[in-house]
C-alpha cells in the first residue's frame, strides 16, 4: 500500500485532546443507538405488514406498491393490529371490509368493536388514523395501494435532509482516521449517501413497480452497514488505538 495514499497528518483520530474525543464519541454513540431503534421501528412497521415479525420483500411491497387484493385496515387486522382484537372480532370487521363497508352495518356491528379496541389508541394519538370516525375506517377499508405520493414525499424530504446531517457529521469524524487508504476512506465516506438515495428511489418505484422492494432493502443494508463501520472504526482509533508517533498530544 502506498505510504503517500494514507492518512497520517497531525490531527487525527488517534491524537485528538480528550474534550473533542469526549465529544466525537458521544455524537457516535448516539448515532448508533438511534440506528438500531430505527432498525426496531421498521421490524415493528414495515416488518409486520405481512402479518409476520421480520423483514421481508413482501413487507416492503405492501408498504409502498400495496396490496392489490384487500385493503389496508383487512392487512393491519391479520398483522400488525392482530393482537388487539379477538378472532370473532376481527372476523366480523374483515367480513365488513369484504362486503364493501356497508353503512347500514356500522352503527350495529362494526362501531362497538372499534370503541372497545381500537378507541385508547386511534381515537387519541394524533399521529395515528382516528378510527372513531366513519369515513377514516371506510377510506382504509379501500383496495390497498400502498403509500400515498403525499406521504413518500413527506417521507422523502424528511429522510433526505435528516439522513444528509448525520451522515455528514459522521463522514467528517471519520475522515480523521488513520491507516486507511484515502480512495477507500472516501469511497467508504459517500456510501451512506448513495445507499439513502437508492433506498428513497426505491420507494417511490416500487410504487410503480413492486420488484423494485429489493433495492429498497439493499440501500437500508448498506448504509447502515457503512455507518456502522465508520462508527466502530472511529470509536476504536479514539479510545484503544495508541497514538500514530511519539509526538501526540497530552491531555
Amino acid at each position: 500500500m502506498d505510504k503517500n495514499n494514507i492518512d497520517g497528518g497531525w490531527l487525527n483520530l488517534t491524537r485528538i485532546s480528550l474534550p473533542v474525543k469526549v465529544l466525537f464519541t458521544g455524537y457516535l454513540i448516539v448515532i448508533g443507538v438511534g440506528l438500531m431503534i430505527a432498525g426496531l421501528q421498521i421490524l415493528l412497521t414495515h416488518g409486520m405488514a405481512d402479518g409476520k415479525f421480520g423483514i421481508s420483500v413482501k413487507d416492503i411491497v405492501y408498504s409502498y406498491y400495496g396490496n392489490r387484493e384487500g385493503s389496508k385496515l383487512e392487512r393491519a387486522l391479520n398483522g400488525s393490529m392482530k393482537q388487539y382484537a379477538s378472532p370473532e372480532e376481527r372476523a366480523i370487521l374483515i367480513e365488513w371490509v369484504r362486503k364493501g363497508a356497508p353503512d347500514d352495518e356500522y352503527e350495529t356491528k362494526v362501531k362497538p368493536i372499534i370503541q372497545n379496541n381500537c378507541a385508547k389508541c386511534h381515537g387519541v394519538i394524533p399521529s395515528i388514523p382516528d378510527l372513531t370516525k366513519k369515513e377514516v375506517l371506510k377510506e382504509l377499508a379501500k383496495v390497498d395501494t400502498g403509500a400515498t405520493i403525499g406521504q413518500l414525499t413527506r417521507l422523502s424530504h424528511i429522510h433526505l435532509f435528516g439522513m444528509a446531517f448525520i451522515f455528514m457529521l459522521l463522514g467528517f469524524i471519520f475522515s480523521f482516521a488513520v491507516g486507511i487508504n484515502k480512495v477507500l476512506k472516501s469511497v467508504l465516506i459517500f456510501t451512506p449517501f448513495a445507499f439513502q438515495l437508492i433506498d428513497i428511489t426505491a420507494w417511490w418505484l416500487t410504487k410503480i413497480w413492486p420488484n423494485f422492494a429489493y433495492f429498497v432493502i439493499i440501500g437500508g443494508f448498506g448504509y447502515f452497514t457503512a455507518s456502522a463501520l465508520m462508527i466502530i472504526i472511529s470509536l476504536y482509533q479514539m479510545w484503544i488505538m495508541k497514538p500514530r508517533d511519539e509526538n501526540a498530544w497530552r491531555s
